[in-house]
């Protein structure tokens, strides 16, 4: 073989040589730059092959801040985007890019179309809260036309005369705004590319159908109400609240339990109060002479307003008619008279008192009343008997040297209005007349001993005493 044919053959030796060292440098790189990303690298999906990590930072960040975009899939096929510069969305990166190259420094930088350079990197998210709510609230889903609401089957409002019904459920097409913020937040910091929102549960759906045992049972029970009267007896009165205005009164349910508006019972009681209360008010009083005097006095009926209003709406929950007395925090005897067939009578005028039983005079006796003249006048009014005692000692006012006003001992006390009562005065030898101008009590009944031993076995806790001139 000659030289030339020689060297021919070493030079095609050489070539093949150099193909081949070529195609192994597809996967072993001969010496590069270390402060950038090898060729065809990708992060997140953006090229940032040959970049510097603070180059690369950079083209993310700006292709996130100009290029997101945010599909909605909706029903019906429809589509509507959020466009990350209209919400002013940012994702930063920190200390990851940097990591990412110098995972690709210790692997040897292997480069080619052999090799794997595509990298998933978590970024700071941010977006601007107010925008983000305009754009949702302008989303067709939400505020465009043909948007039918879902509603659970209900209780029909009350109408005057119409029984309770169950209004049938409707499946709509209505987003749940708060589900549907809540499903865009979550893409938005994953930086999902799109969501769909049937999937992720943001329509309404019926939870409550016509059929609800729940339901049936809140309708029945509303329409027992309906039929319902509570009766209230007042004495010889009555007062009678049917379950057509009780219903007006009613704010729903929960659960089994019927919600009575406050305001409602209690209104209905205090007029049933003001109506039937009797103590502080003046009421007229035929006296034994025949004539009437209109007294005020603390004795009477008095509702129990905050009682009563608790038990009308137990009874209303319970949808049972029923009678019943209201609760009182004070009564009387006999609540078709307003004092009742037994009572004391002073007749100051006359300095002379009284006592009925069952509407018989069966006592009397002269007394002395309060000192006019020194401005211890007995108060003229309707009183109740608190109690009795016997073996009693009566004081007045105590003094600077520690003594009292008087001391006086008496073997019968029966008092009816503050330290104002009925007494034996064994000090005093005649009852009557004018004594109480000038030489009266300091405001108790005086009797003579054995009147007043008498009139202690008469009398009980809670009978009226009435005074008047």
């Amino acid at each position: 073989m000659s030289r030339k044919g020689s060297h021919a053959g070493t030079m095609r030796k050489g070539v093949l040589l150099a193909v081949i060292l070529m195609f192994a440098g597809t996967t072993t790189a001969l010496a590069d730059d270390t402060t950038k990303f090898v060729t065809g690298t990708k992060i997140n999906g953006v090229s940032v092959g040959g970049m510097t990590v603070e180059e690369a930072k950079i083209q993310i960040e700006g292709f996130y801040g100009r290029e997101y975009r945010l599909s909605i899939k909706e029903k019906g096929e429809v589509t509507e985007v959020i466009n990350g510069p209209d919400i002013g969305y940012q994702v930063v990166f920190a200390e990851g890019l940097k990591t990412v190259l110098e995972e690709q420094n210790a692997s040897g930088r292997v480069t080619g179309p052999a090799a794997d350079n595509t990298y998933s990197q978590k970024g700071a998210v941010s977006y601007d809260e107010g925008k983000l709510k305009e754009k949702l609230n302008s989303l067709s889903c939400i505020s465009g036309e043909g948007i039918m609401a879902t509603t659970n089957a209900r209780i029909s409002d009350w109408q005057q005369g119409v029984p309770f019904a169950i209004l049938p459920e409707v499946q709509g097409n209505s987003v749940n705004l708060e589900k549907l913020e809540a499903t865009v937040k979550a893409a938005l910091n994953e930086v999902l590319p799109q969501i769909n929102i049937e999937e992720s549960g943001c329509y309404d759906t019926v939870t409550v159908t016509s059929m609800d045992t729940g339901l049936i049972a809140q309708r029945d029970a509303l329409n027992r109400v309906r039929e319902m009267e509570i009766t209230y007896t007042l004495g010889d009165q009555s007062e009678v609240l049917k379950g057509e205005e009780i219903c007006s009164w009613i704010s729903g349910m929960t659960g089994e339990v019927i919600n009575v508006r406050g305001d409602k019972t209690s209104a209905y009681i205090k007029a049933l109060a003001d109506k039937y209360d009797t103590v502080g008010k003046e009421r007229a009083f035929r006296v034994t002479d025949g004539k009437a005097r209109l007294l005020p006095g603390s004795y009477g009926q008095k509702i129990d307003q905050a009682g009563e209003t608790a038990a009308l709406a137990a009874i209303i929950q319970s949808g049972q008619s029923q009678k019943r007395e209201p609760k009182y925090v004070q009564t009387v005897a006999n609540r078709s008279n307003a004092w009742g067939g037994d009572y004391v009578e002073v007749d100051m005028a006359a300095q002379h008192v009284y006592m009925y039983k069952g509407g018989v005079l069966v006592w009397d006796s002269p007394c002395v009343t309060g000192n006019v003249s020194k401005k211890y006048t007995t108060p003229e009014g309707i009183y109740t008997l608190y109690n009795k005692e016997t073996d009693r000692i009566l004081r007045g006012k105590r003094q600077a040297d520690g003594t009292y006003e008087y001391e006086s001992h008496v073997n019968y006390w029966m008092p009816f209005n503050g330290g104002i009562g009925l007494h034996d005065a064994n000090w005093r030898s005649r009852f009557g007349g004018d004594i109480y101008q000038t030489k009266g009590s300091h405001g108790c009944i005086n009797l003579p001993p054995d009147k007043a031993k008498a009139l202690y076995g008469l009398v009980y806790s809670g009978i009226p005493v009435i005074c008047h001139y």
